[in-house]
């Protein structure tokens, strides 16, 4: 299944953990979001950043996230691991995964990818138990 939702980033606090005197900063980054569309809910998320003061030289990033909302019509929560890269002159890159075993409640078993946009949306592409009571069992009857 694919999902498409638009995000808001509701909190960002970042703290430069080393600043060379040549070369870019690396910055740790707490951060929230919302997110609206075929994925509701609110995010939780700690990232590290390189470059983040001066993009146009060039950046990346990873960040790894918990969400807790709404995903094709289940509740619970996942976590997703996603990163980025950013050259002068070229598209940015964005990458991502759902972190196998991480979802609970009606999302347990989920797993796919991430892909986060520049115009604030991210696109997932995922798989779901059919069953979310059954999600994650390797039990045989």
């Amino acid at each position: 299944m694919i999902a498409t939702a638009r995000f808001d980033v509701t909190s960002w606090e970042p703290t430069v953990y080393d600043q060379p005197e040549d070369g870019p900063a690396l910055t740790r980054v707490t951060l929230t979001k919302t997110f609206e569309g075929d994925l509701t809910g609110e995010s939780v998320g700690e990232g590290l950043f390189c470059g983040l003061q001066t993009p146009a030289d060039g950046a990346g990033y990873m960040v790894s996230e918990r969400v807790t909302g709404r995903l094709g019509g289940r509740a619970g929560t996942f976590v997703m691991q996603h990163g980025g890269l950013a050259a002068p002159e070229a598209e940015p890159q964005s990458f991502g995964s759902i972190v196998p075993g991480s979802g609970t409640g009606a999302l347990a078993g989920l797993r796919g990818t991430v892909v986060f946009g520049a115009d604030h949306t991210i696109t997932l592409e995922f798989e779901m138990p059919d069953d979310p009571t059954d999600a994650g069992s390797s039990l045989a009857t």
